[in-house]
């Protein structure tokens, strides 16, 4: 099968682009694939960081801690509450142990 020019559609380009100057991403792109050492990659700033040198399993056993601790928050506000968003604060709950026992789950090295 023969494809001639004329069944190709036309194409227009824009040819105005003639400098990354100005364009901040266009000046990442370049950075990126033609000088990836030069260019520092962006670190997102947080609100709250965990220290690099806490080990994996320390971190597991922080998250469990933090896990327990919802579980009480949530079950403590559900006392106070009737209907469905008594259900919901004790759904919370549930999600936050099932999240806790496989964190523990991790914790523990236990094959499942």
């Amino acid at each position: 099968m023969d494809i001639s020019s004329k069944d190709l559609p036309d194409l227009q380009m824009d040819t105005t682009f003639t400098s990354p100057q100005g364009n901040a991403a266009a000046q990442r792109a370049l950075d990126y694939y033609l000088k990836p050492a030069v260019s520092e990659p962006q670190v997102d700033e947080r609100f709250f960081d965990v220290n690099r040198h806490v080990s994996g399993e320390e971190a597991l056993v922080h998250a469990s801690d933090l896990l327990r601790c919802a579980a009480a928050t949530a079950c403590k506000a559900a006392e106070n509450l009737q209907g469905a968003s008594r259900d919901l604060a004790f759904s919370v709950v549930h999600m936050v142990d099932m999240a806790r026992a496989m964190v523990d789950h991790s914790i523990d090295g236990d094959e499942i």
